[in-house]
């Protein structure tokens, strides 16, 4: 297994303030030599995520990379208390025991902190059940802490604070420490 990570990105909103917590992360982690890849779920043939369908192609594909990968970070909004349903839809495709031995890295961002917990009380408990035992402390971030730039081109741009911007490097650096020293370790 390499150093891969890949990132699962569960927003059904192209515009989604998440969007912009993942490219912050996907930059940091790049500007460090640990460069991503992503799953954008939203993307994924809806009938094939609706009908559970394990072998399309872009399902399989998506498996791979997860499959490969030695880190995954699992970005969502909090709707409800809980991540969105087409991040479950994706997840339930994804073999019983795919996250076993990767490290994880979970991304939330809700509306208030009052949804703060739901990566440990929604997100968590499944991925467990799926294999993950090595989580990265998690982000949850609000929506008022990623602000969207309006430009006037055709891409939305996102500001990050600073406190968001500090606590993702954090999360970032943690993952990076942890990938070598596993790599240290193989060798």
């Amino acid at each position: 297994m390499s150093n891969s990570i890949v990132i699962i990105s569960g927003s059904p909103n192209a515009t989604s303030r998440l969007n912009g917590i993942v490219d912050f992360i996907r930059r940091e982690l790049d500007q460090k030599g640990y460069p991503s890849k992503q799953i954008t779920v939203v993307t994924l043939p809806a009938e094939d995520l609706v009908h559970s369908r394990f072998g399309s192609p872009a399902i399989v594909e998506a498996n791979r990379l997860v499959e490969e990968a030695s880190a995954v970070i699992i970005a969502s909004p909090v709707y409800k208390a809980s991540y969105t349903g087409v991040l479950k839809s994706y997840l339930d495709l994804l073999p019983q025991k795919g996250l076993e031995g990767k490290l994880v890295l979970p991304l939330f961002i809700g509306g208030t902190l009052a949804h703060l917990l739901s990566i440990d009380y929604s997100l968590k408990p499944v991925l467990a059940s799926m294999g993950a035992r090595h989580f990265i402390r998690g982000v949850y971030a609000t929506d008022n802490q990623v602000e969207r730039i309006q430009d006037g081109s055709s891409e939305t741009k996102f500001e990050i604070n600073e406190e968001l911007a500090e606590r993702l490097q954090a999360s970032a650096q943690e993952l990076i420490d942890e990938l070598s020293l596993r790599s240290r370790v193989s060798q």
